[in-house]
């Protein structure tokens, strides 16, 4: 993948035909402005964050899932809330690249699988709608909420309410701003999986919009059952000549397997600021 194909991804993600899916690579590099310690993304350095430190079971260490459900069964479903939100709202972390990229670009559409606040962050001057997962909740059918966001307010809005003209950032696992809200557990994953599965975790007009779309994957592998799940029902709709395409350095047979079913095109390079080559363009 050169240069030029990559600015190519730029005019379509501005048009709003390629939508970008970004997931805990793209944080790699971003650290906290207190003590330098990079911030906790992926399954192993969430795990060790929660725990103290501290490496759990090999079975838990399996994904970060299934270590939160595991302490959530002991200390409590607020343990982990309490923890996600402590760690990605009352630090200082420095700004990623790669989120400043996006950010500079104004996409329609891009959905982002952290946790982390960067994306809102740097949409801070900007109108535009937040989507955000949420899990085990009663007296809704739906697991989203809706906020538009509009001079440094949220302000939550039903699914009629939304003016579709403005840009849409999705985070379907959650964030601490404005309200803490979460997909981390198991518990969480099989309750959003089921409802997303079923047309229940994804706004109207979501649906209407992601219709024929495009999809660059950047910052995650897909060897995980959830990680897949999530993200086939996610681009549900997609062009099905060709979906996008994955960068996905070194990916294994299972990963490869499930791109071509999903008429994903798998480049191996994956982002990272040590790569020249994507950082040219993601600056």
């Amino acid at each position: 993948m050169d240069i030029q194909q990559l600015e190519c991804y730029r005019q379509q993600i501005e048009q709003g035909h390629l939508i970008p899916y970004i997931g805990p690579g793209t944080l790699r590099g971003v650290i906290n402005q207190d003590d330098g310690s990079p911030i906790p993304a992926d399954s192993d350095s969430l795990i060790l964050a929660m725990n103290n430190g501290r490496p759990m079971a090999p079975k838990l260490m399996y994904e970060f899932p299934r270590a939160a459900m595991n302490l959530e069964l002991k200390r409590g479903r607020s343990f982990v809330e309490r923890f996600l939100t402590q760690t990605y709202s009352e630090k200082q972390w420095s700004l990623s690249t790669l989120h400043q990229w996006l950010a500079s670009l104004e996409a329609p559409y891009i959905i982002d699988i952290n946790r982390d606040t960067q994306l809102q962050d740097l949409y801070a001057d900007r109108e535009y709608i937040l989507v955000v997962g949420c899990a085990r909740i009663s007296g809704t059918q739906y697991r989203f909420q809706i906020y538009h966001h509009s001079h440094g307010n949220y302000q939550v809005i039903e699914q009629h309410q939304v003016n579709p003209d403005l840009p849409v950032l999705f985070k379907p696992m959650g964030t601490p701003v404005p309200s803490p809200s979460y997909i981390a557990s198991d518990a969480d994953y099989v309750d959003y999986i089921t409802e997303l599965m079923g047309g229940f975790a994804i706004p109207a007009f979501l649906k209407l919009r992601r219709q024929n779309k495009q999809y660059l994957l950047l910052g995650m592998h897909l060897n995980r059952d959830t990680e897949r799940m999530v993200f086939s029902d996610i681009i549900y709709g997609a062009n099905e000549q060709q979906a996008g395409w994955a960068l996905i350095e070194n990916a294994n047979d299972k990963e490869r397997r499930f791109c071509r079913k999903k008429q994903i095109e798998v480049i191996d390079l994956e982002y990272g600021p040590e790569q020249e080559a994507v950082e040219a363009v993601f600056s």
